[in-house]
């Protein structure tokens, strides 16, 4: 049986390795990776030295690629993004997270490819439209992001919904809004890391963890809340997409369950078998104005959809990634 050709845009990130990794684990896929690795000794490679990788891809010569190898591809997983809410250049972020997502869409529409990409839950900025994974323009364009990358990410779910409503889409696609996901593979995100891996050097050396104050009266101190998910299940659902190529649409990614910042760091501390401790100190000036206080994903459409598998509660998934990968020697997955 001949292998089936997948390339894999931000492939050796944070979410795109986990994604490799599990589509590289069947055999009879091939996995293409096109991203960017930079100095070898950020260790950005470590996130795919375990796994088999078919191709590698610079960026700025994927055009060229897919002109000599687009027949053989079956799907591009697009999860290459500039990721960080706080990027500065604006340019940039359109270039990247919605020029370069268009151009892959159109181009797997044209040659009849299936498109899965990496949305994201800042497209629902303060959230006050609700957590809906609603697949359509109205609800799409009503939701206000906070900063310009999930301005980004919100303006191309809206071209993608636009297109499919054309009946000009890939035979499959479908957008992945990932809420707060944390695990193995996101050291070199500086950062723009999640709060497990920022605050295990401090638990793991016996000192304590801080956390922003709460401005609301109705919210304790470290009880801002967010749908925290583990990496392994994220990409579970993006490989489930590529294993079901006759759903489409947008869908959240997430456990449906928000869980407290305090609850994270708390589930930390068990996990190293410390006590406890969580100082509170006061959150830029800057940030009060659009800080997100909940995130919860509404599952149902992707339950609807066909996805059974369950998700990995808060403290069993922080167990995992820090027992497993930030306390061992190698904490790559």
């Amino acid at each position: 049986m001949s292998e089936r050709l997948v390339l894999i845009t931000g492939g050796a990130g944070f979410i795109g390795s986990h994604v490799a990794a599990t589509l590289a684990a069947d055999r009879s896929i091939a996995v293409a990776v096109c991203d960017r690795f930079g100095e070898a000794s950020l260790g950005k490679w470590r996130n795919l030295a375990k796994h088999p990788i078919a191709d590698f891809v610079a960026p700025d010569q994927l055009d060229g690629w897919l002109a000599g190898r687009g027949r053989d591809v079956e799907a591009i997983v697009h999860m290459g993004a500039i990721s960080s809410t706080t990027e500065p250049d604006a340019e940039r972020i359109v270039a990247t997270n919605f020029r370069l997502s268009r151009d892959i869409f159109d181009w797997c529409a044209r040659e009849g490819r299936r498109f899965i990409y990496a949305s994201s839950a800042a497209t629902y900025g303060i959230g006050e439209h609700g957590f809906n994974d609603d697949c359509d323009v109205e609800a799409l364009a009503a939701l206000r992001p906070l900063n310009a990358y999930g301005w980004s990410k919100a303006q191309f779910d809206l071209y993608a919904v636009r297109r499919a409503s054309a009946g000009a889409a890939p035979p499959q696609w479908a957008g992945l809004k990932f809420f707060n996901v944390y695990g193995p593979n996101e050291g070199h995100k500086g950062e723009m890391r999640s709060l497990v891996a920022k605050i295990w050097p401090t638990v793991a050396a016996g000192g304590a963890v801080n956390l922003f104050r709460s401005y609301r009266p109705e919210i304790a101190d470290g009880g801002q809340q967010r749908d925290f998910i583990a990496a392994a299940d994220a990409a579970d659902v993006a490989s489930w997409l590529f294993r079901t190529p006759e759903v489409s649409g947008i869908f959240n990614v997430g456990t449906g369950s928000a869980r407290s910042f305090a609850d994270l760091a708390g589930a930390v501390f068990a996990a190293a078998e410390r006590p406890t401790q969580i100082l509170y100190t006061e959150m830029p000036k800057a940030l009060r104005g659009q800080y997100q206080y909940f995130t919860e994903a509404r599952m149902e459409r992707l339950r609807a959809a066909g996805y059974t598998k369950s998700f990995a509660t808060l403290e069993t998934g922080v167990a995992d990634y820090v027992r497993g990968f930030l306390s061992a020697d190698d904490p790559y997955r």
